[in-house]
């Protein structure tokens, strides 16, 4: 869309504001879906149709002089890119909050209109908080005005649900069930509202194509002690998954039917197929009054029809079960990213080729000066064509299901936009003389990748080499970290970060996120980060996490390097306290380009990392590449020798 016609867009929701009853001062436009999700479906992106912002993440607000777009220092290049002149780029950490900068700026009495169905309770109610000292009003909108004004808004798509073997997911829905009731009997809860879809996906054992990257469908679910409830467009359920649902006790409702069933279940009406072998009679429910919420991704709309007296607000217990993976899934996990690693390899070596044959560049291991590109060639490279071949090297691969987020492959000072986004019609072609920064991750039946490496096929200046040295000194140093059980991502995050920090430098994103299983590539409650929220959720054993320091100069080039580890128990000489240790085993696998490494800013301990990671890559990935990509291979992993002095 022009920057003029969005601009209209505008003047279009200020006049439907203005019309509204109660007039509106401001209209708040969140980046989530009705179940907050973080990556959501076409015709959920709403803030991305008003504003012209792309990024995953990030709130606009509308009132009626101003219009302000809040990021977070993954996006602040990206959206200064996007935004036209009638918006204003807030930062977050920066800038004040929406709801402070609301209760400062707008006037007494306000009134702040908000889709009820995409603001979580928790958020709602820190909305109210800071408005409560000006009398400002956070009003529910029976429709979303944003859809009013956008006329050619996507069609809801009936695509299948389908059922996630038990051979992949490791845990029935009979057992998970069974854990879960347990809670809520634990808890005094008579039921539970459950919101975000992968925790739907994940208890039911389903998954779906509602959502781009995310094998997720658009659905909720309520579990009592006797009942279990899947709230889903009946399209787009199967006879197999009917019948599938049926056995596992589970009731099929429509979609729209879970505001009024959540009414029923806080006056505890609502009623359903028994549970085969319960053992809960009807004085469980009567003893137990509470409906469990997790206020994080529970709507407002939802909340508003509980009795508020009622209501345990508490991290979802699915939440935890999904984040410490089984045997099973931990088996997938390690399987799919040994298929990945080979893509990620056969990639490399083909755009090491395609470089040096095109471009005339040195290449992946030569640090010459290269002559210049041809002057005609057939094929010119560019962010998105390179990475199209990378997506054809990974649907060669067993179970590949599509990718796992848009792959961020970046040129140059695009690798200075953390999560940039290249598009065809405007994207740069590759330069031999420019770094070159690649994540990227795909969807398999048995787990979930994510995966960056950043590669120059020219001749790096020492400052890039430097700079790539430190991140991967920081890598290497979250990578091989011994902690005490019970130590949190807050505290883990400083150890990537410091040999950065020697020089000054820095990175505005976390260092690490969870990471599904056939599921959302970024998964929580844990995460590795310098935000206090990383303090909530200590570390545990089979849980998995990102390892990702960066660093990033605008308009020149980007730094990042990402591996995907696995907490597992330290096997410490002492275990003082009793405690218990953790350690990380990593699970990703392609090389580290050798080029860029300036080793004399490595220890000898960080060499024999580099060594031991490099051997066992070779080691593992060889079967799946032919010969040509097996010396490629074998020449990227070549050992670096330790100064004797």
């Amino acid at each position: 869309m022009a920057a003029a016609a969005r601009d209209a867009l505008l003047d279009e929701l200020r006049a439907l504001m203005a019309a509204h009853s109660p007039p509106l001062h401001a209209l708040v436009v969140p980046s989530e879906d009705a179940h907050q999700s973080e990556y959501v479906s076409e015709r959920d992106k709403r803030r991305q149709f008003v504003s012209g912002f792309t990024g995953s993440a990030g709130l606009a607000l509308i009132t009626m002089k101003e219009a302000l777009l809040w990021t977070d220092g993954r996006y602040f290049l990206q959206a200064e890119q996007q935004l036209s002149d009638r918006w204003k780029l807030m930062r977050m950490g920066e800038d004040p909050p929406v709801e402070v900068w609301i209760a400062d700026n707008l006037s007494d009495e306000a009134v702040v209109g908000i889709n009820p169905w995409c603001i979580s309770v928790d958020t709602a109610q820190r909305y109210e908080h800071a408005f409560s000292k000006k009398h400002q009003t956070l009003f529910q909108l029976s429709s979303d005005l944003i859809d009013e004004i956008w006329k050619d808004r996507p069609s809801a798509e009936a695509l299948p649900v389908f059922v996630q073997p038990v051979e992949y997911a490791g845990r029935t829905v009979t057992e998970k069930l069974k854990e879960l009731r347990e809670k809520l009997l634990h808890e005094k809860a008579r039921g539970i509202i459950i919101a975000a879809l992968d925790e739907v996906a994940w208890l039911y054992n389903i998954r779906g194509d509602d959502v781009h990257y995310s094998p997720v469908v658009h659905s909720y679910s309520i579990v009592t002690l006797h009942s279990a409830f899947f709230y889903v467009d009946k399209r787009k359920v199967s006879v197999e998954v009917q019948n599938y649902m049926t056995d596992n006790g589970i009731d099929i409702k429509d979609y729209n039917m879970v505001q009024s069933d959540a009414s029923l279940l806080a006056s505890g009406q609502l009623k359903g197929s028994a549970v085969n072998g319960s053992s809960y009679g009807e004085n469980d429910m009567n003893e137990n009054s509470k409906v469990w919420i997790d206020s994080n991704s529970c709507c407002l709309a939802l909340y508003s029809k509980l009795d508020q007296d009622q209501v345990l607000m508490l991290q979802s217990p699915i939440a935890l079960p999904k984040a410490v993976k089984n045997p099973v899934e931990l088996d997938g996990l390690r399987k799919a990213h040994i298929r990945d690693g080979a893509a990620v390899v056969q990639y490399l070596a083909w755009l090491d080729n395609q470089m040096q044959e095109n471009y005339g560049a040195s290449g992946y291991f030569s640090e010459a000066k290269g002559s210049q590109k041809k002057q005609h060639m057939e094929v010119k490279l560019t962010e998105v064509s390179v990475s199209d071949k990378l997506e054809g090297f990974r649907a060669s691969k067993e179970h590949f299901k599509g990718l796992s987020f848009p792959t961020i492959s970046s040129v140059g000072p695009n690798a200075a936009v953390i999560h940039y986004s290249p598009e065809a019609s405007s994207c740069a072609e590759l330069d031999a003389d420019k770094i070159y920064l690649c994540d990227s991750g795909a969807q398999y039946l048995d787990g979930t990748t994510d995966i960056t490496r950043t590669v120059h096929f020219g001749k790096p200046s020492e400052h890039e080499k430097s700079c790539y040295t430190a991140v991967l000194k920081g890598h290497i140093a979250l990578d091989s970290a011994v902690f005490p059980n019970g130590t949190t991502g807050h505290a883990l995050d400083i150890l990537a970060r410091t040999p950065l920090w020697r020089s000054g430098l820095d990175y505005r994103h976390g260092t690490g996120h969870g990471i599904g299983s056939y599921l959302n590539v970024h998964e929580g409650p844990h995460l590795i980060s310098f935000r206090p929220s990383a303090r909530n959720v200590p570390l545990q054993a089979s849980m998995t996490v990102t390892d990702e320091p960066g660093y990033y100069e605008d308009g020149s080039f980007g730094i990042r390097l990402e591996n995907v580890l696995i907490v597992k128990e330290a096997n410490t000489k002492y275990n003082f306290g009793d405690k218990g240790y953790l350690a990380f085993e990593h699970i990703t696998w392609a090389p580290y380009q050798t080029k860029l490494i300036d080793t004399t800013l490595l220890t000898p301990a960080e060499i024999e990392w580099v060594n031991a990671y490099h051997a066992d890559c070779r080691k593992i990935l060889q079967p799946y590449l032919n010969e040509q990509e097996k010396e490629w291979l074998r020449k990227a992993t070549e050992p670096i020798a330790v100064s004797c002095c």
